[in-house]
Parts: C-alpha cells; structure tokens; sequence
C-alpha cells in the first residue's frame, strides 16, 4: 500500500478521518485528460462540521507539550523525504509539472516542516515595564483554527507553507485545496500529517470551490484565513473576512519586472529570463511578467530570448523529457492565447510562440511591449516573455513601480550598489539583484504589496508567529490590588 493508495481518499474528505463526500469530482492529468481518480467535494455543511471539530480539537493540541508539536513536524519533514518518489509522480501527472518543479515543491515542503518544528520553543511574549507593583508581560497564543485557501499552481508549497506553522503553533487548521490539484495540495498534506502523528481532528482538507471558500470565511469557529490566488479573489476574500472581525493574510497575483541594466552580462540575462518566464510554464504569481530591458542591448536580448525560447521542448512531462508541461486547463489556455492574441493587435510582435496544441503554450516572446499592451499590464499567468525597452536607470525605475502589482523584483547588473539602489526606488516585497523573480526559501519571509497582498505574512519565523498567533497582556499581583479589596 502507498501513501496516497485510493482507498484512502477515493470519494472522500478528510476531517481528522476519511468521510464520504456527498459530491465528487475527477481527478484530472492535464496532458491526457486522463482520469486518476475521483476526489470528494466539501459544501458548507462539511464546513461548519469541520469548523466545529477543529475547534473543540485545537485546545488539547495546544496544550500538548511543546516538544511534542515540534518531534510531529519534524517528523513530517523527513516523510515528505521518504515519500519523494511517489509524491512527485503525482505532482507530475496532476499539476503539469516538469521534474525539476516537482523536486522543487518537495524540498519546500519538507523545510517548511522542519522550519515549523522550530516554533514552538520559541519564547512566543516578553517582560513589559509597568507603573504598578505587579509583573506584566505579553503572550503569543494560538490563533484557533486558521483556515487556509491554497491555489493549483504550487499546490503544494502554497498550502503547507501555511498549515505547518499554523499547527506548530497550536492551531487547528481547515484546508481548502483547489480541486483541479487536491490530491498534490490536500489529500498528501492529510496523509503525511496522519502519519506523523497529528491527531484526528486538528487538520481538515475540504476540496472545494467558490462556495466552500466562502463558507471557510465567513465560519465563526474559523479566526484567520490565509489565503493564496488571484487579486480579484483576494479582494472578495478580504472583504469577507472584514465583514467577520477575522483576518485575512492575502498572497495575491503579481506582474513583476525583470530589469536588465546596460552592464549587464546577457548570457547570464537570458538564462534568468527563461527561468523566470517559463517555469511551471509561467503559472506562477512570481513569475517574471515584464523584461525591462536597456535600449542597448534590447535587440540582442529580444533575438537571443526567442532563440532560446524557441529550443524548449514542450510536451507531457511524465512520460518524455520536456520542459514546459501543460497548462493546467483549456481555460486558462484560452484566457493566456486571448492575451497574446490582444497584445499583437495592439503593436506587440510575436518573436516565437503565440501558439498552442491542446493543453501545450509554445513558450513565447513579445517585442515592441510597453504600457498599453494586454501582456505587459496584466498578470498573465502563461509562458509569454513581454519584452519593453528603457534609455535610463530614471526611466526604468518609473516603468517598473507604475504597476498595481507590487510582488517581486530582478535587477540584472554587476554593479551591486547601484542595483540595490534601483531596487529601494521600486515598491515590491521582494527584491533579488542579479537573479530572476521566482525565488522561495522556507526561512524567509514571502508576501507582495498593493494589489499583490498584505504584505510578508508567510516565511520566517517573525511571519508566522504573527500571522498565526495573537498576543495577550498578562499581569501577576503577590495580593489582590487595593481598589480590588472589599
């Protein structure tokens, strides 16, 4: 029997247990269109179900000791390890990833198990000066039940990021996978959790849509939403929460420059540009969304970019080599080719690509891009390299903060001081000078601005003691106070 054998999930939702769901849904690979399996659906009836148990869950967990919390996620860690194998075939086959995304998500998955397990001996307060005789102090305590929205993209990465700090630090966690990735982004979570010892009713993985979504926020035993997908949806989200007294930590979309200076080296340009256009066939809310590009080196670049463009092998990465796999559905191909389509008939010239095969985008490269082209200002979410040109170091600062987006950043040039310079004049949560857009690591702090979210709330211990704890002022007398006696 493996991990993920169908007789555990097949049907079902996970709540502390696997229950019969009242609606299933099938799970899909996108390169065939083949059927894996049948996940089950969660309405709002799981949901409040859910809710309830994790609720009445979470107090004995917090309570467990804390070596306790910390010996399980560092368990968990070293199973996302034992189950690589097995976990990135499904990763592969349900998300469309090439092997090296797939070895990616799984390496994070287990730092962010072991990260995790460093919380709960943190000293979570600390000693506050008072004018009265008495000690005063503060205490981070669990939140409750956090309630976590993951996206297909990075299913997995995008959900454990949030459920293993959450569960380190005392909560309970209800977990609403996308269910055209459930099975990379819920039903392993579920099961690598199980395993390593989390008891039943603390985690909860409810499949779902829209109306699931909803239902997670609005809930009243669920106290923190934490939530990543688009901008749009994020909106409504945090509304939501707002409208409910809750939080809501909002990782969202992103359109994020990659700027290439007149010193800079172009061979190592290139290479960054395809990795921070193309990766996960650009599905990824980092993901390098506009190449700014200084006008000296813009038609060299554009003609090497397309070249190199041109030579990815594009096809169904579980069963050839390839570099790109298929996008995630014929939607979001559609809604990428619609994009492009539009970008060219505003003045953008297609260099390569612009072109699809069934769920397969032929990696593409746009010139002549600038404001005003669908592609350079929106986030497209597909393997399409908009490329614009600037004269000066002004020039290009204005071009990449003029953006609703503010979630990372690429400065290419060799001088270091003037490239961290460049990037403090650009709005963006993160900045990498001499690198590409898409970077993640499970002790750094990750969050966008502006339209890109609220802000570093994922990451890093300082992120996740705030993001999953609230602080209590705590105050000890030796004697009842004097105003207190009667």
């Amino acid at each position: 029997m493996t991990l993920l054998d169908s007789g555990n999930w097949q049907g079902r939702i996970f709540t502390g247990d696997w229950t019969p769901a009242r609606t299933t849904s099938p799970v899909r690979e996108p390169a065939t269109g083949a059927e894996l399996g049948s996940i089950g659906i969660a309405d709002r009836a799981d949901v409040g179900h859910s809710a309830e148990i994790a609720a009445a869950a979470q107090r004995d967990w917090a309570a467990r000791p804390f070596q306790e919390r910390a010996e399980i996620l560092r368990t968990a860690g070293q199973l996302w390890q034992e189950h690589a194998g097995e976990l990135r075939e499904w990763l592969i086959r349900e998300s469309g990833s090439v092997e090296d995304k797939a070895n990616f998500e799984l390496h994070i998955a287990a730092q962010e198990c072991f990260e995790a397990a460093t919380l709960p001996s943190r000293a979570l307060g600390q000693i506050l000066p008072s004018e009265a005789p008495r000690l005063s102090m503060t205490r981070r305590v669990p939140a409750g039940v956090v309630g976590v929205i993951a996206p297909f993209n990075a299913p997995l990465i995008l959900s454990i990021r949030s459920v293993a700090p959450a569960l380190a630090l005392g909560n309970s966690v209800v977990l609403k996978p996308d269910p055209r990735t459930a099975m990379c982004g819920g039903v392993a979570l579920a099961r690598i959790f199980a395993e390593a010892g989390v008891p039943e009713g603390v985690l909860h993985v409810l499949p779902g849509g829209a109306e699931t979504g909803a239902a997670l926020v609005e809930d009243p035993n669920v106290r923190v939403i934490s939530y990543t997908g688009s901008t749009a949806a994020g909106r409504a989200v945090g509304e939501a929460a707002g409208r409910h007294l809750k939080r809501a930590h909002l990782e969202l979309g992103g359109n994020s420059a990659l700027i290439v200076l007149d010193d800079a080296d172009l061979e190592h340009a290139i290479a960054a540009a395809c990795r921070g256009a193309y990766f996960h066939q650009g599905q990824i809310c980092m993901a390098t969304g506009r190449h700014l590009v200084h006008e000296s080196l813009y038609a060299e670049y554009t003609e090497r970019l397309a070249d190199r463009a041109a030579a990815l092998t594009v096809g169904d990465p579980f069963r050839d080599k390839a570099d790109l796999g298929p996008i995630i559905d014929a939607a979001q191909r559609d809604k990428i080719h619609g994009v492009v389509t539009a970008s060219i008939e505003a003045g953008a010239r297609a260099l390569t690509g612009a072109q699809h095969e069934g769920p397969y985008y032929r990696p593409t490269v746009l010139a002549e891009a600038a404001p005003g082209i669908p592609a350079y200002d929106r986030e497209i979410f597909g393997p399409v390299a908009p490329v614009a040109r600037f004269g000066s170091i002004e020039e290009a600062a204005e071009l990449a903060a003029a953006s609703e987006y503010g979630l990372s950043l690429g400065i290419l040039t060799p001088d270091l001081d003037k490239g961290l310079a460049l990037a403090e004049r650009i709005p963006t949560g993160v900045a990498h000078i001499n690198d590409q857009t898409i970077n993640d690591e499970a002790v750094a702090p990750f969050g966008g601005l502006g339209a890109s979210g609220t802000g570093s709330r994922f990451g890093g211990p300082e992120a996740n003691v705030e993001a999953f704890t609230e602080t209590r002022w705590i105050t000890l007398r030796g004697a009842a106070a004097a105003h207190q006696r009667r």
